[in-house]
């Protein structure tokens, strides 16, 4: 009977600890987002159309509000990416947002040699991304990425 008892007693301790485990709730873990060209078109006036995919890896929803940064193509300064995204990105997701870009000169003639040569070129990101987590107040964060682009067959003028 006793051995019954102290059953009965470990079972019903077992099931309030996990009660209140789950009473809890869902864990809000707010990440650093990202920012990185998913595909730049340069177009016939030179300047550019920019798709931004904004990454969030928190297990909340964020708002992105405000991008600023610079790009670099290989050694070249090619200006500020600047905008107001004005989307919300649910959690461990990601959204395209495109910007028009007028980029400088350099960038300009390093992007048709790139393109002429059927070659691919490096490019890097560094600034800032402005974000409001649901239920919490705006943060900035630092951003600092550097990848790839190359030239997209069949499709003139178009980097991914």
């Amino acid at each position: 009977m006793r051995r019954h008892w102290s059953s009965l007693l470990f079972l019903a301790a077992t099931a309030a600890l996990l009660l209140a485990a789950c009473s809890s709730g869902p864990v809000r873990r707010v990440s650093e987002p990202s920012a990185s060209i998913q595909q730049l078109t340069v177009r016939a006036d030179g300047s550019w159309s920019v798709d931004l995919r904004l990454q969030n890896y928190s297990s909340i929803p964020m708002r992105f509000e405000a991008i600023s940064l610079e790009v670099k193509l290989g050694e070249h300064e090619a200006g500020t990416l600047q905008g107001n995204a004005g989307i919300s990105i649910g959690p461990e997701s990601a959204d395209v947002v495109t910007l028009e870009h007028a980029p400088t000169s350099v960038a300009r003639i390093a992007i048709a040699d790139a393109l002429g040569g059927n070659r691919g070129i490096g490019y890097s990101l560094e600034g800032t991304l402005r974000v409001v987590p649901e239920g919490s107040g705006a943060r900035s964060y630092d951003i600092k990425r550097t990848s790839g682009l190359n030239p997209v067959p069949g499709l003139p003028g178009v980097l991914r």
